[in-house]
C-alpha cells in the first residue's frame, strides 16, 4: 500500500510545522510548497517545493501537474484565496484541509462549551468574518458538486517560537523591565490555549479520512485560564512577578482601534471547547502540554535566539497610554 500523500500549502508556520512532522513521522509522503521564507526548518524527510501561492504560474511549474491524496492549505484567508484552491485541485485531490478558526463562533458567545454546532457570527474581527465566508463557500462545493472538504476550527495555538499572550513578546520585555502590563477586563475571562504539538496530533488523525470529508473538527485542548494566569505563567517562567494594571476592551479599542477586532471579537470573551467530536474520530488525540509545562520551554528558547525578541514600539506605547489613563 503506497503511502498517503500530502501537500501543505505553507508548511513551516505554528500549525503547521507540528502537523507536517508528525504526519512524517507516521509515514505519509509529505510535500510542502512555499516561498521558502520561513524561520522554521521544514521538516526532516519532506519534500520542499518553492512558489509564492498567488503566483499562478510558478505554483504550476512547481507541481507539474501532480496528484496528492490531501492537499491542507494553511495560509487562505479569504474567498478569493479559497476559490483559487478550488480551481486548481477540484479532481485532483481526494481531501482538502481548509483551516478556519475558533474566533468565528458567535460572539459574545450564548452558551459554554463551544460545540462545532455554536453558531458562526463574528460581527467585530474582519477576519473571523473572511474565514466564516471561506467555510460557506467550501460548504457550497462540497453539497453541489462532492468537493471533498474537512474544515478545521483551531482556538489560540502556540508553540516555543510564539508568546502566547496579547502582544506577544513585548509583555515579556516590560515584566522584565519591571513596567506594568495591561489586561483587558479584569483578568478572569477562561482562555483555551492548545500546543501545536498537541493539535498536530487531532489534525494528522483525520488526513485521508473518508469519515472527515464534508464536516467541521474544532481542534483545541482542555487547558483552560484565566488571563491573570496565563501572565503571571509566562511572567514566573521569565524570572519575575507580574505587575498587572486592567483596563476595559472598549478603553483598549478606543485607544488602538486597529487591534480592537481581535481583542473584542476574540480575546476578551471566555472560550471552552468541547472536543468530543475530534475525540471519537481521532482516539489518540489527548492533549497533555499544559502552559505550565511549556511556558519554561517558550522563554528559553526566546533567550537562546535574541532576534525573536521584538518589542513592537506601538504596543509597547499603547500600555504607556492605558496605564496613564487607568
Amino acid at each position: 500500500m503506497s503511502a498517503t500523500r500530502v501537500l501543505f500549502i505553507g508548511g513551516t508556520g505554528i500549525i503547521s510545522s507540528a502537523a507536517s512532522a508528525l504526519a512524517a513521522q507516521r509515514g505519509m509522503q509529505v510535500t510542502l510548497l512555499n516561498r521558502g521564507r520561513s524561520r522554521r526548518a521544514p521538516a526532516e524527510g519532506v519534500e520542499v517545493l518553492t512558489a509564492d501561492i498567488a503566483d499562478a504560474a510558478a505554483v504550476d511549474a512547481a507541481l507539474a501537474g501532480r496528484e496528492f491524496d490531501v492537499v491542507a492549505d494553511m495560509i487562505a484567508f479569504t474567498p478569493e484565496q479559497v476559490q483559487r484552491d478550488i480551481d486548481r485541485f477540484e479532481g485532483r485531490t481526494g481531501q482538502y484541509v481548509f483551516i478556519s478558526s475558533a474566533s468565528a463562533y458567535q460572539k459574545p458567545v450564548a452558551r459554554l462549551p463551544i460545540t462545532e454546532s455554536t453558531p458562526l457570527r463574528n460581527p467585530y474581527w474582519q477576519y473571523s468574518r473572511d474565514k466564516i465566508a471561506c467555510e460557506d463557500l467550501l460548504s457550497a462545493a462540497y453539497r453541489d458538486r462532492g468537493f471533498p472538504v474537512t474544515v478545521l476550527r483551531p482556538s489560540h495555538t502556540y508553540d516555543k517560537w510564539t508568546i502566547p499572550a496579547f502582544g506577544g513578546w513585548t509583555a515579556i520585555d516590560r515584566l522584565r523591565r519591571g513596567e506594568e502590563i495591561i489586561v483587558h477586563g479584569d483578568g478572569t475571562s477562561l482562555w483555551t490555549l492548545t500546543h501545536s504539538r498537541d493539535f498536530a496530533v487531532g489534525f494528522v488523525g483525520l488526513l485521508g479520512n473518508p469519515l472527515a470529508y464534508g464536516d467541521t473538527f474544532q481542534i483545541t485542548s482542555d487547558f483552560v485560564y484565566t488571563w491573570n494566569e496565563i501572565y503571571s505563567i509566562l511572567a514566573h517562567a521569565s524570572g519575575v512577578e507580574p505587575r498587572i494594571r486592567y483596563a476595559t476592551s472598549a478603553a483598549i479599542d478606543q485607544a488602538a482601534p486597529e487591534r480592537a477586532g481581535q481583542l473584542t471579537g476574540d480575546m476578551a470573551h471566555s472560550v471552552v471547547f468541547d472536543n468530543t467530536k475530534i475525540r471519537r474520530m481521532v482516539p489518540d488525540f489527548n492533549p497533555t502540554t499544559a502552559l505550565h509545562h511549556s511556558a519554561r520551554e517558550i522563554i528559553d528558547w526566546h533567550d537562546a535566539h535574541p532576534e525573536l525578541q521584538r518589542v513592537d514600539p506601538e504596543m509597547d506605547a499603547l500600555h504607556e497610554r492605558l496605564l496613564a489613563q487607568a
